[in-house]
């Protein structure tokens, strides 16, 4: 993954372009011990400038949240009226209302095609079996299981690779300032929600609730592109967001209705984003994320309303609707406390052994997505199989259990849903392993929050449940397949939850429904180190509020004996798929370093006026995406920084071909020709490149005035700064490029540029390997 020239690093050594001629300016290193570390002019940063974007690898680069304000900018600002602001404001507020009123719909989609798809291939199988067809129920069953699977896998790895996973890992990096192709793309929209669909039906060990997040973000992202002209909707409204500032705001918003549609949990969303995904926050973004979630409640609940009068199919107890656990006692001993301690160091070591593996497992299955698309389906088609064999052959082992006397439900149970499934037992028993392997995941953890029947499963029914959703839950996420870790964890964490309860018995006042659900908060605090975001949604989830103290315990607990072993394991994806990621904190390393020591180079710089060859060879032969503009005599006394100029406002004004046959300043020109959404982001779609424009030799030798378009405000810091002073500042303002100027006068005014991958661990140890970082 080192390949691919660097995208965005600039450097040290500057190089001015004026009149056809490359001025060289060196600048010298600071005095002291960094100098013979390394020399400035040989420092090239080798990051890494791809990453794993679902189940594909593809070229990244960073989104700048900082506002540029150039001439053009100021220009729009002042002309702008009230009427245009109040427009702006309540555009902003229907967009956030439709992002919840979409995310809610496909939320619904989403759990009426499980159900029905899946409870279709479940009836069928039960069918099959009380007829004692059982080769032929697990023909059915395995077939119908490989077909949905085959579906999503195809979907996944020829249309769009980026839908695979659960997509918080890609939705986290990109609200942290990192961009990549086809990442919140309709195509990755499209095959995220019927991936999911298939995945889900199809059987595997995985949930819905984390592509849901991702539907969410691409449901913002698609109306937030701020118009389109291929499809011709460019109202001058919708211009207002063409800028990643407002798309990083609706994008916080659509990753919070996700939530909120996964687990009808609205305010478990907002907490979700604001805890797991948002590196930016603040009070306004707070209140539309919490309107935005508690739109998605009412299209559920209007939805469910819906579905009860029978219009729905197979939908019925679905994912929708809260798992029932309000029968438990709220009062608690000594014992349970103790229990409850237990289960929370239990669901720490287990969950950094869970995401331990899962790391090893996503190396692995890299090294055969690598290998093409066809290498991806036949994977996702053996873990289909293999997950078809435990499902269907394990129960063959569980005994018979005779139906408890006094049910209110039947036993066993008629049709897809239910706690007591037949399998292959005789009239009045059941098989309590196949009421778990054999229903839906949503159903599984209904029956295992249950609290009716506290001898329903048999320990050893738990542990094999237990240790086969562990195992499939590890080998299946990371093939490409929309894939969410949630219900895994939940699943996992409830059976050794309920396992505890069981041991403990009558010794508890708990009942065992409460204990599954203290074992997948544990399992959940232990693998996702998420505390507040979790105890809020696991409340919510359960309408059972008398267990906040035992749930907020048993997170505190776990989470702080995982944190001894790993990271979290969205944090471990994230580095794994090589995504730049910052963290809020700088590492200490930083702090024996200065903002100069790591600028790579050389510099490439711009003259205020400046020849249009010189510019159009800078764009062709290097791949930088900022250039600082430097004015020179006659328009100054001496070399001073004027500002930074973007790659893309570079294309549009040349495109405009505005030149002059003279070095002289022609700003007023520019700025009557160009309007300020003439330098907007484009959408997902392809905006303007380089490689479209095309110049005669005449043209090369005239001028253009770069002023209009330079930010002549960028944020800059001293050359000795503490790069950790630096990495903190550069990523609370959530910029692109951050200017080190020197810190005498009688130098170049400009030393170099810092990017995000000048603050990557990789660049800093290849720069100075003597800097060994610790924990």
């Amino acid at each position: 993954m080192r390949d691919q020239e660097d995208i965005e690093n600039e450097g040290v050594g500057v190089m001015v372009m004026e009149d056809g001629k490359d001025l060289e300016r060196n600048i010298s290193s600071e005095s002291g011990f960094r100098e013979p570390l390394l020399k400035s002019k040989s420092r090239v940063n080798n990051t890494s400038q791809i990453a794993i974007i679902g189940a594909n690898v593809c070229p990244i680069e960073s989104l700048d949240y900082d506002i540029v304000e150039n001439d053009l900018f100021k220009q729009d600002w002042r002309s702008r009226k009230k009427v245009q602001i109040y427009q702006y404001i309540f555009l902003k507020w229907t967009l956030v209302l439709l992002i919840g009123l979409s995310t809610g719909l496909v939320g619904f989609f989403l759990n009426i095609a499980v159900e029905n798809i899946a409870g279709f291939k479940l009836l069928l199988a039960s069918d099959l079996m009380l007829e004692d067809k059982y080769f032929r129920a697990f023909a059915t069953f395995a077939g119908c299981n490989l077909g949905l699977a085959t579906c999503a896998a195809i979907l996944c790895a020829f249309i769009a690779p980026a839908a695979a996973g659960s997509g918080i890992p890609e939705v986290k990096a990109y609200l942290n300032g990192v961009d990549a192709h086809s990442i919140l793309a309709p195509s990755t929209l499209f095959v995220k929600i019927i991936g999911s669909v298939l995945g889900v039906s199809a059987g595997f060990v995985v949930g819905k609730e984390g592509p849901m997040v991702h539907t969410g973000a691409c449901i913002a992202n698609l109306l937030g592109q701020g118009g389109s002209r291929k499809y011709r909707l460019t109202w001058k409204w919708l211009r207002y967001f063409k800028n990643d500032r407002d798309r990083r705001d609706l994008i916080t918003c659509g990753a919070a209705a996700g939530v909120a549609a996964a687990f009808r949990a609205p305010v478990g969303g907002v907490l979700f984003a604001l805890e797991e995904v948002a590196s930016w926050w603040r009070s306004a973004l707070l209140w539309r994320t919490f309107f935005t979630t508690a739109i998605v409640a009412m299209v559920l609940r209007s939805c469910i309303q819906f579905c009860r009068s029978g219009n729905c199919g197979l939908f019925g107890q679905g994912g929708l609707i809260m798992f029932d656990v309000n029968s438990g006692s709220p009062n608690y001993n000594t014992v349970d406390v103790l229990a409850v301690l237990t289960i929370g160091v239990l669901g720490g070591l287990l969950g950094s052994l869970y995401n331990y593996l899962v790391d090893k497992v996503l190396r692995t299955y890299s090294i055969i997505n690598e290998r093409g698309p066809a290498f991806k389906v036949m994977l996702v088609m053996t873990i289909s199989i293999l997950t078809s064999f435990c499902s269907y052959g394990l129960p063959w082992f569980a005994s018979c259990t005779p139906c408890p006397v006094g049910l209110e439900e039947k036993c066993p149970t008629v049709g897809r849903s239910g706690n007591y499934k037949n399998f292959q037992c005789p009239a009045g028993h059941y098989n309590d392993l196949a009421s778990l392997f054999m229903n839906t995941n949503d159903d599984a953890i209904r029956n295992l929050f249950s609290a009716e029947n506290s001898s329903e499963f048999h320990l050893s029914t738990l542990f094999v449940f237990f240790a086969g959703v562990y195992c499939l839950g590890v080998i299946t996420y990371g093939i490409a397949i929309p894939s969410g870790l949630f219900i895994p964890v939940i699943l996992a964490g409830a059976s050794y939850g309920r396992l505890v309860g069981s041991v403990l018995g009558s010794v508890s006042n708990l009942n065992n429904g409460l204990f599954a659900l203290l074992g997948a908060a544990s399992f959940l605090g232990g693998t996702m180190r998420m505390t507040v975001s979790l105890c809020v949604i696991l409340l919510e989830l359960t309408n059972n509020l008398l267990m906040l103290p035992l749930v907020m315990l048993v997170l505190l607990v776990s989470k702080t004996v995982a944190d001894s072993f790993n990271k979290g394991v969205y944090d471990q994806i994230v580095k794994m798929k090589g995504l730049p990621y910052l963290e809020a904190h700088a590492e200490p390393y930083m702090r024996q370093l200065a903002a100069g020591d790591v600028c790579s180079g050389p510099l490439v710089a711009f003259s205020g006026v400046e020849k249009v060859g010189n510019i159009v060879h800078a764009l062709k032969f290097t791949r930088h995406n900022g250039f600082p503009v430097v004015d020179l005599p006659p328009f100054s006394d001496a070399p001073e920084f004027c500002g930074l100029v973007l790659r893309s406002h570079l294309v549009v004004l040349l495109k405009g071909k505005t030149f002059t046959k003279l070095s002289v300043l022609s700003g007023a020109n520019i700025l009557k020709r160009f309007h300020a959404f003439d330098f907007a982001k484009p959408g997902s779609g392809k905006g303007l490149k380089f490689e479209d424009l095309s110049f005669s030799p005449e043209e090369m030798e005239m001028y253009v005035d770069l002023h209009p378009i330079t930010n002549t405000s960028p944020y800059t810091v001293v050359e000795t700064m503490s790069l950790a002073k630096a990495a903190i500042l550069f990523r609370e303002l959530g910029l692109r490029h951050l200017c080190v100027v020197p810190k005498t006068t009688k130098r170049n005014p400009i030393v170099g540029i810092l990017t995000r991958h000048d603050f990557m661990p990789e660049h800093i140890k290849g720069l100075y390997p003597h800097l060994v970082h610790h924990k």
